[in-house]
């Protein structure tokens, strides 16, 4: 009876053990996306420093952001990590092809920090990293919606998502800075 009672036991902690594993939120390093010169972003690469990801538009009223994410990007290098994930779900404001969105940013803002292959960031065919973070029952921390370009999610240096900031948040925003700085 002892042995079918401990078999029992034993059962329940690897079934409970098997639920919290399947169930835990990932984090970002367990993301790779393809990247505008045609390598791969691993985010796993980039433990123990904080992510800024940004859902970026070469046409929109807010492209003057690349300013100062590059800006951001250059002062913080040792610590921060930004990646730009362009996107056309708004209003048509983004190049078709990789070869022009990269054209555009290097050439108008200087962008040196990553930039992935042309997403979707919201709807039926969502990038699997923007489903992550717009949604707490994968990420455990936050609900989000992307109300427009240039949205921005901060990873802290554990790969766990922190914060949320519309488009309207600069890079340069005191709010934003007092996460990066912490």
């Amino acid at each position: 009876m002892k042995r079918i009672l401990s078999l029992v036991a034993l059962v329940a902690v690897v079934a409970f053990m098997s639920f919290i594993t399947i169930h835990k939120p990932k984090n970002i390093y367990s993301f790779k996306i393809k990247a505008l010169d045609g390598s791969v972003i691993d985010f796993s690469k980039f433990k123990g420093k904080k992510i800024l990801i940004v859902n970026t538009a070469s046409k929109c009223g807010f492209t003057p952001q690349y300013e100062g994410l590059e800006k951001l990007y250059e002062a913080n290098k040792g610590k921060l990590v930004i990646v730009g994930f362009p996107s056309d779900n708004f209003g048509g404001q983004e190049y078709q092809q990789d070869t022009a969105i990269s054209a555009f940013c290097k050439s108008h803002f200087g962008v040196t920090f990553p930039l992935t292959t042309r997403v979707d960031v919201k709807g039926d065919n969502i990038t699997p990293v923007y489903k992550y973070l717009c949604n707490k029952s994968e990420n455990g921390v936050l609900d989000a919606t992307i109300s427009w370009n240039f949205n921005k999610f901060i990873i802290d240096e554990k790969g766990n998502l922190i914060a949320h900031f519309d488009s309207k948040v600069t890079p340069q925003s005191d709010e934003l800075l007092g996460y990066i700085n912490k």
